[in-house]
């Protein structure tokens, strides 16, 4: 990536090339294990485990549910997370952090590896059109 948001700066290499794997997410898999690929739920938790914020093995709908390890909020911040899908629900969203004002880090199908986009991108993109919403780590 060309221009990384100031938070991402130090993350290490090695996370910018994990490769997309809809079979390997939270739950399904031992957590520390990128090189093998992630799903966008998986991905998102071990980039928030870099920054100290801890996520539980729930995949979108759960981590929607939630309100042990993270809260809703209707602002978002760097390290909050971001639900998208192409109708409002929670059920099979996608899943990004928030890295500044206008830009969310994620991994997903279509890139194949993590990418930086911004809030734009997805709303423009059919399959991320909806915004569920902001759950913030506690």
């Amino acid at each position: 990536m060309d221009t990384l948001p100031a938070l991402l700066k130090d993350v290490p290499a090695a996370y910018w090339q994990t490769p997309w794997d809809a079979d390997r997410y939270p739950g399904a898999v031992p957590r520390g294990e990128l090189a093998k690929g992630a799903d966008d739920n998986l991905f998102a938790y071990e980039l928030l485990a870099l920054f100290g914020k801890r996520i539980p093995d729930l995949r979108s709908a759960e981590l929607w549910r939630d309100n042990e390890a993270t809260r809703v909020v209707l602002t978002p911040e760097p390290l909050d997370l971001v639900l998208f899908h192409d109708r409002e629900q929670a059920f099979g969203a996608h899943v990004g952090v928030v890295c500044s004002a206008t830009e969310v880090v994620h991994l997903c199908k279509e890139v194949g590896t993590p990418t930086v986009w911004t809030f734009e991108q997805f709303t423009s993109t059919p399959r991320y059109r909806h915004l569920v919403g902001y759950k913030r780590p506690l």
